[in-house]
Protein backbone atom coordinates (compact mmCIF):
# COMPACT_ATOMS: atom_id res chain seq x y z
CA UNK A 1 0.00 0.00 0.00
CA UNK A 2 1.01 3.45 -0.29
CA UNK A 3 1.29 6.32 1.90
CA UNK A 4 -1.81 7.79 0.61
CA UNK A 5 -3.46 4.93 1.34
CA UNK A 6 -2.37 4.52 4.71
CA UNK A 7 -3.28 8.02 5.96
CA UNK A 8 -7.22 7.37 3.84
CA UNK A 9 -7.18 4.07 6.47
CA UNK A 10 -6.32 5.89 9.16
CA UNK A 11 -8.51 8.94 8.55
CA UNK A 12 -12.09 6.52 8.02
CA UNK A 13 -10.90 4.74 11.06
CA UNK A 14 -10.86 8.45 13.67
CA UNK A 15 -14.49 9.21 11.86
CA UNK A 16 -15.72 5.99 12.91
CA UNK A 17 -14.20 6.34 16.40
CA UNK A 18 -15.34 9.58 17.13
CA UNK A 19 -18.84 8.71 16.52
CA UNK A 20 -18.27 5.53 18.57
CA UNK A 21 -16.24 7.33 21.52
CA UNK A 22 -13.49 4.83 21.03
CA UNK A 23 -10.80 7.51 20.61
CA UNK A 24 -8.43 5.90 22.87
CA UNK A 25 -8.46 2.60 21.06
CA UNK A 26 -8.35 5.26 17.75
CA UNK A 27 -5.02 6.40 19.13
CA UNK A 28 -3.64 2.83 19.91
CA UNK A 29 -4.64 1.18 16.98
CA UNK A 30 -2.99 4.02 15.34
CA UNK A 31 0.67 3.26 17.84
CA UNK A 32 0.03 -0.20 16.20
CA UNK A 33 -0.20 0.73 12.59
CA UNK A 34 2.80 3.08 12.84
CA UNK A 35 5.29 0.20 14.09
CA UNK A 36 3.23 -2.44 11.82
CA UNK A 37 4.49 0.24 9.13
CA UNK A 38 8.27 0.89 10.51
CA UNK A 39 8.53 -2.91 10.42
CA UNK A 40 7.35 -3.81 6.95
CA UNK A 41 9.75 -0.70 5.60
CA UNK A 42 13.30 -2.08 7.47
CA UNK A 43 12.48 -5.86 6.30
CA UNK A 44 11.93 -4.75 2.68
CA UNK A 45 15.50 -2.77 3.42
CA UNK A 46 16.61 -5.67 4.40
CA UNK A 47 15.31 -7.55 1.64
CA UNK A 48 16.25 -5.04 -1.33
CA UNK A 49 20.07 -5.43 0.69
CA UNK A 50 20.39 -8.98 1.02
CA UNK A 51 19.36 -9.19 -2.94
CA UNK A 52 22.42 -7.26 -3.76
Amino acid sequence: MNNWMYTLYALLLGIVAFFTGEIVTFIMLGFILIALININTTLKKIIKKDDK
